[in-house]
């Protein structure tokens, strides 16, 4: 008995890797062209708006968020409310602690992103990147800490917002790619697409 618990034991890891190694190159192709048009948009905006190493539309958390919306499309922690509130909710803790002590690093950004965390939590937003955001409201740049509450509005919701968009776009070129999944964004935007190639 306890041989055959093994030998099924084992069969089922090995199914498991196997699924997990497999290379599904449509699905790496819509993740690459997503985050590429969606990072793409951003930095556009950060060369014609800003010289110079000091990215603003480019926080870090961008990237993180962009592994989330165009690579792992179906985690609750990818859908919309999460990536917008997340965010949101993020710079706001950040910058507000950044305000109440400014000159107290090591207050400051375990503060900024335990609070992100807490809020996050309780108003059921939570994105991983989104503690950087907050994070980076405390130790980012001069240019960054001097936009204030205006952080919130642009490089954050912003920045946000373009992803949501291309990962809407992109995350649902193909029937078997849904965002956000559980809704009906998916068929309506398949019904339009067929109507608008019938015309």
């Amino acid at each position: 008995m306890p041989v055959q618990k093994i030998k099924r034991g084992y069969r089922k890891t090995r199914y498991i890797l196997y699924k997990e190694t497999l290379v599904d190159y449509k699905e790496h192709f819509w993740s690459f062209l997503g985050s590429f048009v969606g990072i793409g948009i951003l930095a556009y905006i950060q060369s014609i708006h800003f010289s110079g190493n000091d990215a603003v539309y480019l926080i870090g958390s961008f990237g993180a968020s962009s592994v989330l919306v165009y690579g792992i499309i179906q985690s609750p922690f990818s859908q919309p409310r999460n990536l917008v509130g997340g965010h949101v909710i993020s710079a706001f803790i950040g910058v507000t602690v950044h305000k109440l002590a400014p000159d107290i690093i090591w207050i400051a950004a375990p503060l900024a992103v335990s609070l992100a965390i807490i809020l996050m939590q309780m108003t059921k937003t939570l994105h991983p990147p989104g503690g950087a955001t907050a994070l980076i409201a405390v130790i980012g740049s001069d240019k960054i800490k001097a936009l204030g509450y205006m952080y919130i509005l642009s490089p954050v919701l912003i920045g946000v917002l373009i992803l949501l968009f291309t990962a809407l776009i992109f995350n649902n070129m193909t029937s078997s790619r849904t965002y956000p999944s559980h809704n009906k964004y998916h068929k309506n935007y398949h019904k339009i697409r067929k109507r608008l190639i019938k015309k």
